[in-house]
């Protein structure tokens, strides 16, 4: 459940106007969707019961830091977004209380274990990824970091492996993560996709920190009968991980908008020129005239 604060809860009950049993000016189609949309959630479960606001209030007691508070943020900005034109019915905006929720999500993520969650989306579709990426947040959520590292090492795996595929990088089902990495990372330098030397630094000391979790694995996970590293160290290695994918899913994201511009401007119908298009001057028109016409006298007295 979440840490919310009672005087927490009263600023943002007001901001989001919630006294009716309305949230914002969502119908119930609308909060299901925008719900949904933002965390995943399904608000008109048998989890949750009653109004709109008592839906939300339950929300709050049953889920966790990390999940409320993006959702309050999402839906923060929303109803700002909506209070930018007049809502008949509805509180004028309020710049205030606006910074007092958002300081209320913000003390929400900084508890949050890991700092970017949002960085283990999977990189392309795949069921069992998505399964497997869920498996990973839901201990996160549950503050449990630790019981999900042999998992983080298979989704990181995956997600490496589906770059190189991408990329056309060769590689067989043996290769190691750190090796995997290493390769995508020769392709990064080769194709001058990292502009400093120290971002180059980074990404290579990586390879040898990913090595390091191929032990931490075998040796300090569930994947095997193993002790179990303490939570604290592997909440290092989430945001580690997490730091790097983040990077990672900004390259990729800027390749494919290259990809996309250049196949634009390849579809691009070419224009063609024609003498109608273009302007002359009359001087011009007249010396083009005299050149052509001693051409033509110049053939005629064999020259």
């Amino acid at each position: 459940m979440s840490s919310l604060k009672g005087s927490e809860k009263a600023k943002l009950e007001n901001y989001l106007e919630m006294k009716t049993g309305y949230v914002c000016d969502f119908s119930n189609r609308t909060f299901e969707e925008f719900v949904r949309e933002h965390t995943g959630a399904e608000i008109y479960s048998g989890k949750y019961s009653g109004s709109k606001a008592t839906r939300l209030r339950t929300f709050w007691e049953s889920e966790s830091n990390y999940v409320v508070a993006k959702l309050l943020g999402e839906m923060i900005e929303y109803w700002k977004l909506q209070k930018a034109t007049l809502l008949y019915g509805y509180q004028v905006f309020n710049p205030a209380l606006y910074e007092e929720c958002k300081k209320v999500v913000a003390r929400l993520k900084n508890e949050s274990p890991v700092e970017d969650i949002g960085a283990l989306t999977p990189n392309s579709r795949d069921k069992d990824f998505e399964l497997l990426a869920q498996s990973i947040k839901e201990s996160i959520e549950k503050d449990q970091p630790e019981q999900a590292l042999d998992r983080l090492h298979t989704f990181v795996i995956k997600y490496v492996r589906e770059l190189c595929s991408r990329h056309g990088i060769v590689f067989d089902k043996e290769t190691p993560l750190h090796s995997l990495f290493g390769l995508y990372v020769k392709f990064l330098q080769k194709n001058s996709l990292v502009e400093s030397e120290m971002s180059g630094r980074i990404l290579k000391s990586s390879i040898s920190v990913l090595d390091a979790f191929n032990d931490v694995r075998n040796n300090q996970s569930f994947a095997h009968d193993n002790p179990i590293l303490n939570k604290n160290e592997a909440v290092l290695i989430f945001n580690d991980i997490s730091n790097t994918l983040r990077f990672v899913d900004s390259i990729e994201r800027r390749i494919t908008e290259k990809k996309q511009a250049a196949a634009k401007e390849k579809a691009r119908p070419k224009e063609e020129i024609t003498w109608n298009d273009i302007e002359f001057s009359d001087e011009e028109i007249e010396v083009a005239g005299d050149y052509w016409i001693q051409q033509q006298i110049d053939i005629r007295r064999g020259k």
